[in-house]
């Protein structure tokens, strides 16, 4: 599937249900990675609330799931160059939102093994945020410790996702899994 804007991490031996459990949200793929799934949710953002909604309705049905993570924006790769520029693209829609606010951005990598670090590409982009927090005039500051906001970016090959996510959000959705 080259459309998801959604990664789900599935815990081992979960798979088979962790299809049965998404599949009523959209459509589901596995894919090349080790317990990892992507799907196309109609609303990525409600995807968290439903599945909120179904472990209450049937308690222990999520436990299947490690990590879910919607994204609200996407983009294709081919070379580390690329990713980076790409990244650091999709990443400036955020700054009006990390202005004056804690935050830092977290990658979980898939592929490129020995292309890309994940813990390079979020340095690169936590100072990219910062230098142009502080051009603009209302720096943030990057903290680990209940931050205000985080960041996740998501790759499964040549693709990425990425989405903000509030403390409110981080706090609530438990599924998320970002740090």
């Amino acid at each position: 599937m080259q459309d998801w804007n959604a990664v789900i991490t599935v815990q081992d031996g979960g798979y088979n249900q962790a299809l049965k459990l998404l599949e009523p949200f959209g459509p589901v793929a596995r894919t090349d990675y080790y317990n990892i799934l992507v799907m196309r949710s109609g609303d990525p953002l409600q995807l968290l609330d439903a599945l909120i909604a179904e472990g209450e309705r049937a308690p222990g049905i999520a436990t299947c799931l490690a990590r879910v993570v919607p994204v609200t924006m996407t983009f294709v790769f081919q070379s580390p160059a690329e990713f980076e520029e790409n990244a650091r693209q999709a990443v400036t829609s955020f700054l009006p939102s990390l202005g004056g606010k804690s935050f830092h951005l977290r990658m979980h990598r898939r592929g490129f093994k020995g292309k890309l670090s994940g813990m390079e590409e979020e340095q690169f982009l936590d100072a990219y945020l910062l230098l142009s927090l502080e051009k603009a005039g209302n720096p943030g500051r990057i903290t680990f410790e209940d931050p205000d906001a985080v960041i996740a970016l998501e790759t499964v090959g040549q693709r990425a996702g990425l989405a903000l996510w509030n403390r409110e959000e981080l706090r609530r959705y438990p599924l998320l899994h970002i740090d």
